[in-house]
């Protein structure tokens, strides 16, 4: 679990620093940002789901799940809900940065692979390397969005020790290409994200998270 503290805290130590740039930093400087910000994300989203694409074995799978993930989301509101929850807390924006920082923190490969190395192989190398760019990442989130981009690594904690726990309990169940099918997925929402934040679109991203639970369902009935 060491690694997953590791991911955390840097999580943490770059949103300190990042709020505080935020605060020496003009509005231009601020608008530059986020666009730098939202083609990273976009190339980021893209290189995860076209790179998983080429291994999958399910190659409509990930249709699959984003329409039946989308429909599950509206149906419970998901979206709605979140918003309500962060809204006591912050603003429309604060909501918006914590959906992205979640994405990009929680579904990328190295964030889902690397408590499956930590656990099944002792190999901390996905979650040093993933915390490494979280931190880079949170100074830039921060930089836009606030200290409040700190909540993504308790979200991160949590994420990252179940599939910790789950790897230890599932060992002989998991495989590799159930993590390349959630990889897609996840790809494609942090994509999303990216246009979010660009202004290109307005796609409701936390509605579209029941789609990360198909893959996991379609495997476990499929084998």
């Amino acid at each position: 679990m060491w690694g997953t503290l590791f991911n955390t805290s840097m999580i943490f130590l770059g949103s300190a620093l990042g709020a505080f740039f935020k605060e020496k930093l003009k509005p231009a400087y601020h608008h530059t940002l986020m666009q730098a910000l939202g083609i990273c994300v976009i190339l980021l989203g893209l290189n995860s789901a076209s790179t998983n694409l080429q291994k999958s074995t399910y190659p409509v799978l990930f249709i699959i799940s984003l329409t039946l993930g989308s429909v599950i989301g509206q149906l419970l509101h998901l979206e709605d809900k979140f918003n309500d929850l962060v809204k006591r807390f912050g603003s429309a924006k604060t909501s918006n940065g914590l959906t992205t920082g979640i994405l990009l923190f929680c579904i990328g490969s190295l964030s889902i692979l690397g408590p499956f190395e930590a656990a099944l192989d002792h190999d901390y190398t996905y979650l040093i390397t993933n915390g490494l760019l979280d931190g880079i990442t949170s100074v830039i989130l921060a930089s836009a969005y606030g200290f409040s981009i700190a909540l993504c690594g308790a979200v991160l904690f949590f994420w990252q020790g179940s599939l910790y726990l789950l790897a230890l309990s599932l060992h002989n169940v998991l495989s590799t290409s159930l993590m390349t099918e959630i990889s897609i997925v996840g790809g494609l929402l942090i994509f999303a994200s990216g246009l979010n934040i660009l202004k290109l679109t307005k796609i409701s991203i936390v509605d579209l998270l029941p789609s990360l639970l198909i893959p996991p369902i379609f495997f476990l009935f499929w084998h």
